[in-house]
């Protein structure tokens, strides 16, 4: 059965799992906002995916990834903005649940950031430092940058609902 949904995006996107196990718009919100850790996909110039894991901010509309300049995945970006995230978690098979979200990757503020003021730049900077490191301000070092993911498709699965 085939739904269209996805939060923060006016309903885009297409939910290609069965109705049973998908997460409603309000936990997928709730899983994004307390989950740490996200993989990240991207399109090499040879045609070949790229897989690699990160942390990320949520901040109900879009996914802010704040990644190092001179990575791979910083490069495949520059030369082609389509990008795919997935965020899970569980052991068990009854405990998996997760969301994968795809769209077109935006570079926000200067790269590398150094934290001139940009207010775009303001929620994902208050979020990242208190989730990630347990502090109030965002570190700058002068090695990483933003980059926005405002999905055009979310799909999300929740075995605990079988």
């Amino acid at each position: 059965m085939d739904e269209t949904r996805g939060p923060g995006t006016g309903g885009a996107g297409t939910q290609r799992r069965g109705r049973r196990i998908m997460m409603s718009d309000e936990e997928v919100d709730a899983f994004l906002r307390e989950q740490r850790t996200c993989r990240v996909a991207t399109v090499s110039p040879d045609g070949r995916p790229h897989v690699g894991a990160l942390w990320f901010a949520w901040d109900g509309t879009s996914l802010w990834l704040y990644s190092i300049t001179r990575s791979r995945r910083w490069s495949d970006l520059r030369k082609d903005p389509r990008i795919s995230v997935v965020v899970d978690s569980g052991e068990s098979y009854d405990e998996l649940r997760g969301v994968e979200l795809s769209g077109s990757a935006v570079f926000v503020g200067e790269a590398p950031r150094t934290g001139e003021p940009c207010p775009e730049l303001a929620e994902p900077e208050r979020i990242f430092p208190v989730k990630n490191f347990g502090i109030e301000e965002m570190p700058h070092d002068g090695r990483h940058a933003w980059i926005r993911l405002t999905p055009d498709a979310v799909v999300s699965w929740d075995f605990r609902k079988i």
